[in-house]
């Protein structure tokens, strides 16, 4: 996802009145060990953007969708290797963290989203994985935090090697020093899967034994129009084979680990997805006990929060 003068999210903003804005799932039980799946992350959080034009209220989509956890983007470099909001908002003090503290008093909760298409980036920025580990950390601790994402993208980290293994070791520090939260991977996909760097991700991954819980792809903006739906569930099984071959997972234990984040209505690829659509992908991935489902954004889904509702039926 994208910080607002990206491309990514100018891309988003560009088309978010042209389309019906999609709401995000709940997050769904622990999987039990029958399935192979026992404590990986399922979660249904769809993005919510405080940075951009006029942002919803999160409890009152939560009170008319059943959505209870969010995506908030996005963590960006502020000074240096300093994280703040649009590297501009404080990590406490401001609109985000008192959003944050409404969402979890209504019983809900959060991951934000470090990193996205443009902006000054942590990845770059802090030269080390401790440094990298020592701003993650802050956000952790900001928020006493159970997931983090970092939406890896562009040529300064997704197709960067070395920011790429910084971003992979810094997550395993972050692992080691909290025991149980869940890290996740969000970054672009081909309509086949990953493409190089995708595949270079998820061998370095494992190369370097980040034990990441889960890899989403974002599967739009293919360069052209098409079935949403068979893209969608193509990519999906393109990062499946890739997985299952690296890690040597069962079908279970790698569909446990993959997630989708999908652009509700317009893509900037002029490729629609509607809420029937995302319906089918939806059950698409119930039935293949997913991971995680996101969408690009609750912002952009209104005035029905008609795809916050739909995601909201993700259980995984």
């Amino acid at each position: 996802m994208r910080s607002p003068t990206g491309r990514r999210l100018l891309r988003r903003v560009t088309t978010a009145f042209a389309c019906l804005a999609v709401p995000l799932a709940l997050t769904a039980p622990a999987a039990t060990a029958d399935d192979g799946r026992e404590s990986t992350l399922v979660q249904a959080a769809p993005y919510l953007y405080l940075g951009w034009g006029n942002p919803p209220s999160p409890t009152e989509v939560m009170r008319a969708t059943g959505i209870t956890s969010y995506t908030m983007a996005f963590i960006l470099a502020q000074n240096g290797c300093n994280p703040a909001w649009d590297s501009q908002r404080p990590l406490t003090g401001g609109r985000d963290e008192a959003a944050i503290r409404q969402i979890r008093a209504a019983g809900g909760d959060i991951t934000p989203s470090i990193g996205g298409w443009s902006g000054n980036k942590l990845g770059p920025n802090c030269r080390t994985p401790e440094a990298l580990a020592g701003a993650y950390q802050k956000v952790v601790d900001a928020y006493d935090l159970k997931v983090i994402d970092v939406d890896i993208e562009n040529t300064d980290e997704f197709e960067d090697p070395a920011v790429q293994d910084r971003i992979l070791n810094a997550l395993k520090i972050i692992k080691q020093n909290n025991p149980g939260i869940k890290t996740v991977l969000t970054f672009p996909t081909l309509n086949t899967g990953p493409n190089y760097w995708g595949d270079r991700l998820i061998e370095r991954s494992h190369a370097l034994q980040a034990d990441i819980d889960n890899f989403t792809i974002m599967p739009f903006n293919f360069g052209g129009h098409g079935d949403m739906y068979g893209h969608t569930v193509n990519a999906a099984e393109g990062l499946k084979a890739k997985l299952q071959s690296v890690y040597g997972w069962s079908d279970a234990e790698t569909y446990a680990h993959l997630g989708i984040s999908g652009m509700n209505g317009n893509s900037d690829g002029g490729e629609v997805t509607t809420p029937a659509i995302w319906t089918q992908i939806r059950d698409w991935a119930n039935a293949h006990h997913i991971g995680r489902m996101a969408f690009w954004s609750v912002n952009r889904d209104r005035p029905n929060w008609e795809f916050t509702s739909i995601t909201a039926g993700f259980t995984g």
